[in-house]
């Protein structure tokens, strides 16, 4: 349940969340790879949310680079495919943490595929204190095993971190009857429940994130992040969303 709101926390619903952004977000208009003006402007919005008290988990997906789908579709071995995907992830996570100490905010990138060398290996304590220190911390490389994406990753890190709330940030305002891109009819929801988004195929996350989410009793909160200003907006309850929830 979302936390009350004190005068600390500037109004913000939620006290500890993990917000889920795609790698397609880090590449702006480009069509591929890192664009840093576009990363920038998520790191400032993620800057003002935590100077009004937030605590963040942060998962990076890294179809931008690479996706094991694609690579196994082409006639890749899934999984190698996979380990190809997590590496992705690494890079943005590196990329997104540069970011983010240019703006003054401290951050950890904790990678479940341990590389010395580059970032921190995942410890679940390790990033329970680093939260409890006010730092972003960046989940990268997925669960570290093939065949799981990087919803699931985020619903899974949620509940290890017990966030009060996953933030789904996409192309598109929240959860549709269709995709609205291709039906003009398509209408959102405001609410969903968890069962609905897994019989109806709802595309809001893997049918696995799904289930993680809701037998943890975690909310999941769909917006665009077109806007970076819109992760504020959602946290404050003031942004046009869908939330899946019991």
């Amino acid at each position: 349940m979302p936390l009350k709101s004190s005068p600390s926390m500037g109004g913000l619903k939620y006290k500890r969340v993990l917000l889920k952004l795609s790698g397609e977000a880090l590449m702006g208009k480009t069509g591929y790879g890192i664009d840093m003006p576009t990363v920038m402007g998520l790191a400032n919005a993620i800057k003002e949310a935590m100077a009004s008290g937030l605590e963040l988990g942060l998962v990076i997906g890294g179809g931008n680079i690479f996706r094991g789908l694609q690579g196994a579709a082409k006639g890749m071995d899934r999984a190698s495919g996979d380990y190809m995907g997590m590496l992705a992830t690494v890079m943005n996570a590196l990329a997104f943490q540069n970011a983010l100490e240019q703006i003054g905010v401290k951050s950890r990138v904790l990678s479940a595929i341990p590389m010395p060398t580059v970032c921190e290996a995942y410890v679940r304590s390790k990033a329970l204190h680093h939260l409890e220190e006010r730092r972003v911390v960046i989940f990268a490389a997925g669960t570290g095993n093939p065949f799981f994406t990087t919803d699931t990753t985020a619903a899974l890190r949620a509940a290890e971190m017990s966030c009060e709330v996953i933030l789904k940030a996409t192309q598109v305002d929240g959860v549709y009857t269709a995709d609205p891109n291709k039906d003009p009819k398509a209408t959102r929801y405001d609410r969903v429940s968890y069962a609905e988004v897994l019989a109806k195929d709802l595309k809001v996350m893997d049918g696995a994130a799904i289930a993680l989410a809701r037998d943890n009793s975690i909310p999941v909160i769909v917006f665009s992040i077109d806007d970076p200003a819109n992760l504020g907006r959602v946290l404050r309850g003031a942004a046009t969303c869908t939330t899946v929830t019991v």
